[in-house]
């Protein structure tokens, strides 16, 4: 690839301009239906390359193919694939990015609002990244590396496939999805349609990190009955069930079992959301960890607090919901190992050190790997995701383009008669 235009900065700076956010209130799907509009502009870039099958379906999700090249028929189809929204967390809307070439350490002022600041300090990576070049939001918004960086990487891999035909490789199906910030990324997929063996999402961080672990993952609803009555007349009968759920989540622990407590395959219990009002009062909350059998053991520490509590006021009531959302993706790739050992192959190839780990999250892959299809993760650059400091290297974008590029022929290699 030593004479190859990379793309992938272009095609980045276009479709983080495009609003996707998604929508987590939203019964729909996708969630909000301006994730389409660049759903719609990637089948048209597609077919544009030569991809002639590119289509996007009713739900928004992109199905493309790069026919295979080579005489034999024993290298597995590979997916690769990446989301098309951005997260709610931050306003997504008129996202003007900006590129800081040759970064210098020094710290970067986003110019719509001076008061973010990105530092070296405060984001040690960039110390790595000086001399490199850097891509950021104005301060406004975030930037939507998280994953439209994978998009663009994608893209520009089918790009580079196409206009190059000697570079042999096996059938590649590429997949684009919404929604995958609110946890339905994969609830429409039509995994017959996708046809493909193996698969990895673009979604990763620190270049040449590789994913193939994530957490185990459940959401927990409480809901708080209370008792009702004329709050002039309430003496010995009313119970507010907003001020029993309050006492909930006041009695949680303070100094672990909390995202803001834990790191690395420590689990916690997160609440998400209360809404409600005197008579019911409903707590939302997401359970986590790497070890599936330890979100049962997390749910009745959670349930024992909530029954503790309620037991205190007479006639109030409680039910306890559980529905499991995704599943450690390391349960299916375990027993593949040679789809994470060729990812590593191929980042040695193009000089870069592989990082297998684990993922405090989970991606599409997570889900996508208990429907058939092991699917760790790579690398695209994006860092501080969800944030006003969001940022990604383009080398980085570019390293996992070169990647893609030497995994495809790693495939081929190891699996062809």
């Amino acid at each position: 690839m030593k004479n190859y235009k990379f793309s992938v900065l272009e095609r980045f700076l276009d479709y983080v301009k495009i609003d996707t956010t998604a929508d987590p209130e939203s019964i729909s799907f996708p969630s909000s239906e301006k994730q389409k509009d660049l759903a719609q502009l990637l089948v048209q870039e597609l077919q544009a390359m030569g991809v002639h099958d590119a289509l996007m379906d009713e739900y928004g999700y992109v199905y493309a193919t790069i026919e295979s090249n080579i005489a034999s028929d024993s290298v597995p189809v590979i997916c690769f694939c990446a989301h098309i929204d951005t997260a709610p967390d931050c306003s997504g809307t008129n996202v003007r990015p900006i590129v800081h070439r040759n970064f210098n350490g020094a710290p970067i002022i986003l110019p719509d609002d001076p008061t973010q600041v990105i530092t070296v300090e405060e984001h040690p990576y960039l110390k790595t990244k000086i001399g490199e070049d850097i891509v950021t939001a104005s301060g406004l918004t975030l930037l939507g590396a998280d994953d439209k960086a994978g998009v663009a990487i994608i893209m520009d891999f089918a790009n580079f496939l196409i206009s190059h035909p000697e570079v042999k490789h096996g059938k590649i199906r590429l997949l684009f999805t919404p929604d995958e910030e609110v946890g339905r990324g994969v609830e429409h997929l039509n995994m017959e349609k996708l046809g493909a063996d193996y698969g990895y999402t673009l979604d990763g961080g620190v270049v040449g990190s590789i994913e193939d672990e994530s957490f185990s993952a459940d959401a927990v609803k409480i809901t708080i009955h209370g008792i009702s009555a004329h709050p002039g007349y309430a003496k010995n009968k009313m119970v507010n069930s907003i001020k029993v759920a309050a006492e909930i989540i006041d009695t949680l622990p303070k100094e672990e079992w909390s995202p803001e407590t834990t790191e690395k395959k420590e689990g916690f219990v997160h609440p998400t959301s209360i809404q409600g009002g005197l008579e019911e009062t409903t707590l939302n909350f997401i359970v986590r960890d790497h070890l599936t059998s330890n979100l049962a053991i997390h749910e009745d520490r959670l349930r024992s607090i909530v029954e503790t509590i309620v037991s205190n006021y007479n006639g109030v009531t409680y039910s306890f919901e559980i529905s499991e959302q995704y599943r450690n993706m390391k349960e299916v790739i375990a027993t593949v190992p040679f789809v994470t050992e060729y990812a590593a192959e191929a980042m040695r190839k193009v000089g870069l050190a592989p990082k297998v780990s684990s993922i405090r999250g989970g991606t599409d892959g997570s889900k996508l790997s208990f429907m058939g299809l092991p699917c760790p993760n790579i690398f695209t650059g994006e860092m501080a995701i969800h944030s006003r400091h969001e940022y990604v290297c383009v080398q980085d974008m570019e390293n996992a383009v070169k990647t893609m590029v030497e995994l495809v022929q790693i495939w081929v290699e190891h699996k062809s008669n």
